[in-house]
C-alpha cells in the first residue's frame, strides 16, 4: 500500500527501521532472528508462521475474488502433478500479494527497537524498494548438503503434512521447488547488492547470528545486558 506521495504507507515508521532476513527454506532464518531478538531486544516477525495461519482468511477471500473455489486445491494438484519449475513459478508469482499481507502485519508493530522480519517470502526485489540501504537485508540459503542434513536431523523438515497419492514424488517436487525459489532469491539479491549467506553447517547458529549482527551493526542497539 502506498501513500499519496508514492511512498509505502508506514504510519509508525516500523518498515523504515526494519531489518530483513530472506532466503531459502531450512537455512536457519527463524533461529537466527530469535537469537538476535533476544540478544538485542528486537521484536521478531516470523513470516512463515503468519503466512500459514493468520493469512489463511485472506487467501480464501482472494480465491473468491478471483472466481476460484474457496477450498484449498487438491493436494495432488499442488504437490504431485506439476513440475518443480511450474511450482516455483507459481510460488514466485504469489509472493507479491503475500508480501503486502506481511507489511500490514508489520505496520501494526510499534517497538522502541528495530523489528527483525524473517521468512522465505521476504524477497529481495520486494524488500529493496522500501529500505534505505541494501545493508538492511541478508539472504540466507542452505547448501544442498545442508538441506539434506536438515531432512535427516529434523523430522519436521522431512514431514509432509498433507495426504497425497505419491508422497515420495511430492517430497521430491517440494525440495526441487524450494531449491529453485532459493536460487532465484540469490540471483536477485546479488543483482541488488544484498548480502547472501550460504549456510553449510560448518558454523553453528550462534556464529551465523553473530556474523549477521556484524552486518546489521549500524542499525542495532547495544546488546541487552546478561543477568546472572
Amino acid at each position: 500500500m502506498t501513500g499519496y506521495d508514492g511512498e509505502v504507507w508506514d504510519p509508525f515508521g516500523t518498515l523504515r527501521h526494519a531489518l530483513w532476513i530472506g532466503g531459502g527454506q531450512w537455512a536457519g532464518k527463524s533461529t537466527v532472528a530469535r537469537l538476535l531478538a533476544v540478544q538485542y531486544g528486537l521484536t521478531a516477525y516470523h513470516y512463515d508462521y503468519h503466512d500459514a495461519r493468520a493469512h489463511n482468511d485472506r487467501r480464501i477471500a482472494r480465491r473468491i475474488e478471483l472466481g476460484e473455489p474457496s477450498a484449498e486445491p487438491d493436494p495432488d494438484t499442488v504437490w504431485v502433478h506439476p513440475t518443480p519449475e511450474d511450482m516455483a513459478a507459481q510460488t514466485l508469482a504469489g509472493f507479491p500479494i503475500r508480501f503486502e499481507w506481511a507489511l500490514d502485519d508489520l505496520r501494526a508493530l510499534v517497538s522502541g527497537r528495530p523489528i527483525i522480519a524473517e521468512g522465505w517470502g521476504l524477497r529481495p526485489e520486494l524488500v529493496a524498494p522500501i529500505t534505505d540501504s541494501p545493508r538492511r537485508m541478508v539472504v540466507m540459503v542452505p547448501t544442498r548438503e545442508f538441506r539434506q542434513h536438515q531432512l535427516r536431523a529434523l523430522p519436521r523438515a522431512a514431514a509432509f503434512g498433507q495426504q497425497v497419492s505419491d508422497p515420495t514424488r511430492a517430497q521430491q517436487n517440494r525440495l526441487a521447488r524450494d531449491r529453485l525459489v532459493a536460487d532465484e532469491a540469490v540471483r536477485t539479491a546479488r543483482r541488488l547488492g544484498i548480502r547472501v549467506i550460504e549456510v553449510d553447517g560448518s558454523r553453528d547458529a550462534e556464529a551465523v547470528a553473530n556474523s549477521i549482527a556484524d552486518h546489521f551493526a549500524p542499525y542495532l542497539p547495544p546488546p541487552e545486558p546478561v543477568h546472572s
